[in-house]
């Protein structure tokens, strides 16, 4: 059975899983916002979704635009969770695998790494 939170505490569980990133990558992100939203209208059973170009692919062209946006998807989340723990847990796992996006690092790669 999914469960059943309010949009602020999931919210509170996003900044908790952006504050759980180490230091060292939380500084080297640039340009990105994280935003949460309650499903993505075109795939609407992802959890996450990366919009942007990532570090690794930008060049000196690369200046004036809006930031990147990494979307956290709640509906889907909290549909697949049976217990709010399993929320907190797969919200970090969804902000570290759309973070690691932004710093070009690829589904296959997450996960060889664990975080697919």
């Amino acid at each position: 059975m999914p469960v059943e939170m309010s949009a602020a505490r999931f919210e509170e569980l996003v900044a908790d899983a952006l504050d759980a990133v180490p230091p060292e990558f939380a500084q080297a992100m640039d340009n990105v916002v994280v935003l949460v939203e309650e499903r993505n209208e075109e795939a609407p059973g992802i959890l996450g979704l990366y919009h942007g170009v990532a570090l690794t692919s930008r060049t000196s062209d690369y200046s004036g635009v809006l930031p990147d946006r990494i979307s956290i998807y709640r509906g889907p989340i909290l549909a697949m969770c049976e217990s709010e723990d399993q929320v907190v847990a797969e919200v970090l796992i969804t902000v570290v695998h759309e973070i690691a996006h932004h710093f070009g690092i690829d589904d296959a790669r997450l996960h060889e790494l664990g975080w697919g």
